[in-house]
């Protein structure tokens, strides 16, 4: 028994009781880097494994399974669908589940299952069930990872969301830059089994930290009485050390009223404390409990979060959609080879490593004008990128400045959109304290990005590939820029700024206060 608690209390961090022993290197596990380390690896395994057999599947149809080889495409296309049906499901399904459960590492770890074993399934699935089984799997973890991690990081990141949601889209960049280049040279070089072998490492890393971090809430249980337990007058052994660590957090912020009524005066550093950014899983909540069906309500009910999404929709369409287009351009135009095409990715992927400078920007001057300069960009680069027509020198550094810049459109387009999302879920609970109940919404907020994400990942080459085969690749481009000025215009109309940009003025008998 006391082995399968000690276990129970690993896997979910919870504190059984007052005796039990603070984890082994509590502040490390606990720290924000390892926290978004942990997140964005996660982020980033998903992404490489997904791309990482994308070059493999047609071999895999073929030599595992035994697929005519002109059903190849219809198989391939469906097992594309599969993942991005169970990323849309799942999403918020996780979302929801992370809000309300007592810890997010449980959602993770349960995530960690799934990608393990769709994993074995891909690798040695000899059926065309089991390999649809594994996509699905699949699917289903990164709905997870996704919707949990990203609210794990806002939970973690106080007042540097968009930095921490620009990392992740530098994860996001780096794992469909690099997974296609090793998955298809350690094929050619290795065979079909060395590809997952690399899968296989990069999971059990990914386990060994998921299990490792420690989330801060959840440090707090050893680390909360350890300061009360250093207060004068305090003695660590007596009965009232566990009610003076609960106050402990009450002491370093305003008091619950403080949080409906401005400060009348002080410095700057009580204004600060009232930043709609403290109001996050910290919000003290109404005595009544709050209903799912009535926090969903509330949220979708926002047009600021639905113009986040279809921007987010957009964003994730005009990307995909590429992937499904552009090799074929390239074999057709200028007679490359996939080896030579995937290489020329490396100009729309590279630009998405400036992420976190984006998200900086955004958590300064909100959201609304980064995001609106990405998508005004998009729309002159996705039209010219009809004058590439032929096999020139001229045109290969055309096309590649055009797709250069057409990345970093992107990058400006998705990370505001990502962090917007918390803003919103902040406002909402600054005009009414505690709508949201004790644990917040921002699981399911980010279930909700997903699944804008997963759905513009169908429509998306759906559209470039139905498009580019009627009418051809000119007409594609400029259709693509038309959807980007559509996310231009609901940007610019119904995006808010950040919360913590606007500025609320209360006047005093003597005085204002200027809240931000």
């Amino acid at each position: 028994m006391g082995f399968m608690r000690s276990a129970r209390q690993f896997l979910s961090g919870t504190r059984e009781d007052r005796k039990s022993k603070p984890p082994c290197l509590l502040s490390m596990r606990s720290s924000t880097t390892l926290i978004v380390l942990t997140v964005n690896l996660a982020i980033f395994t998903d992404t490489f494994f997904y791309a990482l057999i994308i070059p493999v599947i047609p071999f895999s149809l073929t030599i595992q399974v035994g697929i005519p080889a002109d059903q190849v495409q219809h198989w391939t296309s469906v097992l594309l669908a599969c993942y991005s049906v169970a990323l849309f499901v799942g999403s918020p399904i996780a979302g929801l589940y992370a809000d309300h459960t007592s810890s997010r590492r449980w959602p993770l770890l349960l995530g960690l299952v799934s990608l393990a074993t769709s994993t074995l399934l891909l690798c040695f699935g000899n059926s065309i069930g089991l390999l649809v089984v594994g996509r699905v799997l699949q699917g289903l973890s990164a709905s997870i990872v996704w919707s949990v991690g990203c609210a794990l990081l806002v939970d973690t990141m106080e007042n540097n969301v968009g930095v921490a949601l620009g990392y992740v889209g530098l994860s996001i960049s780096a794992g469909f830059l690099i997974a296609p280049l090793i998955g298809g040279s350690v094929y050619s070089a290795a065979g079909y089994y060395a590809v997952y072998y690399i899968a296989f490492g990069v999971v059990a890393v990914d386990i060994l930290l998921r299990l490792f971090m420690i989330e801060k809430k959840i440090a707090r249980q050893w680390l909360d009485d350890d300061l009360g337990a250093t207060l004068p007058g305090i003695n660590a052994n007596g009965p009232d050390v566990e009610a003076m660590a609960l106050s402990v957090p009450a002491t370093s912020e305003p008091a619950s009223e403080g949080r409906t009524q401005p400060p009348r005066g002080g410095n700057e550093e009580e204004k600060r404390t009232e930043t709609l950014g403290d109001s996050r899983q910290d919000q003290v909540a109404p005595a009544e409990s709050t209903s799912i069906g009535h926090s969903i309500k509330v949220l979708l009910k926002s047009p600021r979060l639905h113009a986040a999404l279809y921007g987010l929709f957009t964003q994730a369409g005009l990307m995909m959609g590429f992937d499904a287009t552009l090799p074929l351009f390239l074999q057709s135009t200028f007679q490359w080879n996939s080896t030579a095409a995937g290489l020329f990715f490396l100009t729309i992927c590279l630009p998405g490593f400036i992420s976190p400078l984006v998200g900086w920007l955004s958590d300064r001057h909100g959201p609304k004008w980064p995001s609106f300069f990405g998508f005004c960009l998009a729309v002159p680069l996705l039209a010219c990128l009809r004058f590439v027509t032929l096999s020139t020198i001229a045109h290969k550094v055309l096309l590649g400045f055009l797709l250069a810049l057409l990345g970093v459109s992107l990058a400006f387009a998705n990370v505001p959109l990502m962090a917007d999302i918390t803003y919103v879920i902040e406002e909402k609970q600054a005009e009414e304290p505690g709508v949201f109940g004790e644990k917040g919404v921002y699981g399911l907020g980010y279930g909700l990005y997903t699944m804008a994400f997963a759905l513009g990942g169908v429509i998306g080459p759906l559209w470039a590939g139905y498009v580019a085969d009627a009418a051809g690749w000119g007409t594609m481009t400029w259709s693509f820029a038309v959807w980007a000025a559509s996310g231009a215009v609901v940007t610019l109309v119904w995006l808010g700024g950040s919360i913590r940009g606007k500025k609320t003025t209360i006047t005093g008998p003597d005085e204002e206060t200027a809240i931000r």
